[in-house]
């Protein structure tokens, strides 16, 4: 069979699971010819999204991390094609984009449309603001790089009107942070090391003790998917960060300057940051194929082929897979980076006309990073059946393993040993924070 002949694989969406599927679907398919492989996704670049926290803070510079997806395809035997998806035709197998705008609204490329034979949705999650009034006017969020950015940039200039204040109008700086999960925990701890690191660097009147950062949580604890041992050594290292933790405090209503509990409590603040909950994007809702009732993820069969048709399949956040009777494989980074390589086998046991696999997730625990002050976490597998659990040094180099981990995956073994070596020189020859 000829290139041009051979069945075309569309994936919509560049997060890990996408990424890491073209990449591995490019290395067995599309190198030999046996099968066209096209990602789509409205951004040029990649960043990984268990690093958007970091990149909320400047800790993280997007520049040296981020991955150029058009040379990432060239080098990996895809093709990258830039757009939002705005619509779908089962019946004649294709994808319709809407047309790409620049940052000024003037239109760049034309409305264009991408043939499948096989069509892979992999747009992840964002946040659930659950329909309460005002969070999505006066809430920053952190779903995209974008949104990471643009909060960035927000807290950058609030910490300079702080430093630049009067010693008469001295005053704190407080955010309110709503979701106690990973996104949250891990952004506040970054907060305060960022705003120690803004200190080093000439914001010489941002004293550490002049940043108030609120956790919300609507459940009893935070973290209320991991153990209640993480829970409470988490909750104890915030404590430590004077992190003011709030547990089962719901959100009633934001405004510009902060946000009102359904008990009547008003929590005022400079910028408010919305990670509470998460659900598929509305998009999805619109495709004409069943869809979770309360996270909008598609409906899958486990060999993650849409309940409605077979030629489409969804994996991590937006793909709602069950796991057994009455559970679904959870929306993790984890679970995302096994359905990639289980897919990438399973599109070659297609076109070797075998039947599919059904994808078993398997649980290798969860690690949460607390700036570099500290991670914590548990580990699953091997003979600890009940996991260990980890913190201090080796649960941070744990927590690093897994960004290499992704690396190895996308650029390989030599690639990401050379990248790991130009990060420790840039360590001592760029600032450890994006300043501007």
């Amino acid at each position: 069979m000829s290139q041009h002949n051979s069945p075309h694989i569309v994936v919509v969406g560049g997060g890990a699971g996408g990424l890491e599927l073209v990449t591995r679907l490019g290395r067995m398919l599309g190198k030999s010819g046996k099968a066209r492989i096209t990602l789509i996704d409205r951004s040029a670049t990649h960043v990984w999204k268990p690093l958007y926290h970091e990149l909320a803070t400047g800790v993280l510079n997007s520049n040296l991390d981020e991955v150029s997806f058009q040379g990432h395809a060239k080098n990996h035997h895809y093709r990258f094609v830039r757009g939002n998806m705005d619509r779908l035709d089962r019946e004649q197998q294709v994808v319709h984009l809407a047309p790409l705008k620049n940052d000024e609204g003037k239109e760049v490329l034309p409305a264009r449309s991408v043939n499948y034979d096989y069509l892979v949705m992999a747009l992840g999650s964002v946040a659930n603001d659950f329909g309460i009034d005002g969070v999505g006017e006066h809430c920053y969020f952190i779903d995209t790089a974008e949104q990471a950015e643009h909060f960035r940039q927000a807290m950058l200039d609030t910490f300079l009107q702080i430093n630049d204040a009067s010693s008469q109008q001295q005053r704190e700086l407080a955010i309110n942070i709503v979701g106690g999960g990973a996104t949250g925990v891990e952004l506040a701890a970054e907060l305060t090391r960022a705003s120690d690191m803004l200190h080093n660097y000439g914001y010489t009147d941002l004293e550490h003790s002049r940043l108030k950062i609120r956790l919300i949580e609507m459940a009893e604890r935070i973290l209320p998917p991991l153990s209640e041992k993480v829970s409470r050594t988490v909750h104890k290292e915030l404590k430590e960060l004077d992190v003011t933790v709030l547990t089962q405090t719901s959100v009633a209503k934001a405004q510009e300057n902060g946000l009102t509990t359904k008990d009547g409590d008003f929590l005022e603040a400079d910028l408010n940051v919305w990670a509470a909950g998460i659900k598929a994007p509305d998009f999805l809702t619109t495709l004409g194929l069943s869809t979770h009732a309360k996270s909008q993820a598609i409906c899958v069969a486990q060999t993650m082929q849409s309940i409605d048709d077979e030629r489409i399949f969804a994996l991590g956040d937006c793909a709602a897979c069950p796991q057994g009777e009455d559970k679904a494989v959870p929306p993790r980074a984890q679970a995302a980076h096994q359905q990639a390589k289980q897919m990438a086998q399973n599109f070659k046991r297609l076109l070797e006309g075998k039947s599919l696999q059904n994808f078993v997730f398997k649980d290798r625990g969860s690690l949460v990073s607390l700036a570099d002050y500290d991670a914590v976490g548990k580990l699953m597998g091997g003979l600890a059946r009940r996991g260990v659990f980890m913190e201090g040094i080796m649960a941070r180099l744990a927590y690093a393993s897994l960004y290499r981990m992704h690396q190895m995956t996308i650029h390989g073994f030599t690639r990401t040993v050379l990248t790991m070596i130009a990060d420790s020189f840039n360590y001592y020859l760029k600032p450890r924070m994006k300043l501007h």
